[in-house]
């Protein structure tokens, strides 16, 4: 049995959830976000809370039930609370601005960048190298967030790039000084 899909979901005040077949339609404050979830899952709705069922003990369904209670656990928090994914330029020069809903990075290209917000994503900019990616869509959050990493990834020499906030690069060492005509440092 799934401990994951086995769990109910508690829904907050202010949120309604609402099943139409295989669709589930979540509303809250922040936006709306609807769900099609596989007909061997069952899905019950009771007073505020949902429990995610499964028909039967294939592997394919097991495999779906908890994917689909998490799912739907993240499009109950997306509604009421937005996620959001954390971003910093880390280089000489490197700066991000706002242009309505583009995002304008200048990251050591000849060019400037610019990134598109998709619909239901919003970029926020403190200090000029900090990106906050924020949205009611876990998925689309980090899809957005990595695409925006894509366009400079961190160099693992110099530490230089797009990186999410927190995030460690693990530097190599370089090429070393040139050593002596017998391999020996310092000895001929």
């Amino acid at each position: 049995m799934s401990r994951v899909g086995n769990s109910p979901i508690l829904i907050p005040a202010g949120v309604t959830v609402e099943q139409a077949g295989n669709t589930v339609k979540v509303t809250g404050p922040k936006g709306n976000l609807s769900l099609n979830i596989d007909r061997a899952i069952e899905i019950k709705i009771e007073s505020r809370k949902i429990n995610v069922k499964r028909n039967s003990d294939q592997k394919r369904v097991r495999s779906l039930h908890g994917l689909t209670r998490n799912l739907i656990a993240n499009i109950v928090a997306g509604v009421n609370n937005l996620w959001s994914k954390k971003l910093e330029l880390v280089g000489v020069g490197f700066r991000a601005q706002l242009n309505g809903n583009k995002l304008v990075l200048n990251v050591g290209y000849s060019h400037s960048v610019e990134v598109t917000a998709p619909d239901g994503i919003t970029f926020e900019v403190t200090d000029n190298t900090k990106i906050k990616v924020s949205g009611v869509d876990k998925e689309l959050v980090g899809q957005t967030a990595a695409n925006i990493k894509k366009v400079r990834v961190p160099d693992v020499y110099k530490g230089k790039g797009i990186r999410y906030e927190g995030e460690y690069i693990r530097k190599k060492v370089g090429k070393s000084a040139k050593v002596g005509a017998t391999g020996a440092a310092g000895v001929k």
